[in-house]
């Protein structure tokens, strides 16, 4: 398997940006879910789970390391009463500690299936950069696994020409100049049933179909072993293997 694309999501929920090379560390991609809105009122993490709204918003990095969200008008802002009037409540845009501090709590609707929830559950995220879980810093998939599914709605940092990434559990392997080693399949959520810019339409069948045919598994996890560099084009090398 070789790599097909590479995104990053500078911003917890928002549409990404796809890059030809990126740095790959025990955190993850340089620059991945480094930033995510708070709700000034309750002090939760704001996610596509709970405002759906969060997708059709894009971030981008800045050439000085800082980041710009793209409204869905076209405005470019890093301003927080700015985004607070798209999304129609107080937020902030927080950039993750560099230390180990207290992970995040979000919301998620207890029936992911009810169109308008009105009860939610709160769960706790990773510390450091705003990933679902500090278990899940590096996402893997192929276009074997995505068949006819566009690839936006898992939102993975690596997707990968071939297929075979579930049998990599246990394993490691070389990526580019980084080192891997893969973990468990990632269960998937609503998110992935979300309408999304450029398309792609509400369907609660990608979820069901998850479920019933993969466990609610999708993609691979991985963690960073060895930093390193890592290309479109690069290839997948595990130990003992060919591309």
């Amino acid at each position: 398997m070789r790599v097909l694309e590479l995104w990053r999501y500078p911003v917890k929920s928002l549409q990404g940006e796809r890059v030809m090379q990126a740095g790959l560390g025990p955190l993850g991609l340089d620059g991945d879910r480094r930033w995510a809105l708070f709700d000034r009122d309750t002090g939760l993490g704001l996610t596509a789970r709970r405002l759906p709204d969060l997708l059709f918003g894009a971030a981008r990095l800045r050439p000085d390391g800082g980041v710009e969200v793209v409204l869905p008008d076209g405005t470019v802002t890093s301003d927080d009463e700015v985004i607070s009037g798209w999304l129609g409540r107080r937020v902030e845009l927080r950039v993750a500690p560099e230390d180990d501090a207290d992970a995040p709590v979000y919301e998620s609707a207890v029936d992911a299936d009810e169109p308008d929830p009105t009860e939610w559950r709160q769960w706790e995220g990773a510390p450091g950069p705003y990933h679902d879980s500090p278990r899940i810093r590096l996402s893997l998939v192929s276009t074997g696994t995505l068949g006819t599914w566009d690839r936006r709605r898992f939102r993975a940092n690596v997707v990968l020409d071939g297929e075979g990434e579930d049998a990599l559990r246990g394993t490691e392997a070389d990526l580019g100049g980084a080192r891997l080693r893969f973990g468990a399949g990632i269960p998937r959520c609503v998110m992935t049933t979300r309408p999304q810019p450029g398309g792609i339409a509400r369907d609660t069948s990608v979820l069901k179909t998850v479920h019933r045919e993969r466990d609610g598994l999708l993609a691979v996890r991985a963690a960073v072993l060895t930093a390193g560099t890592v290309r479109v084009g690069d290839a997948l090398v595990p130990d003992g293997g060919g591309d």
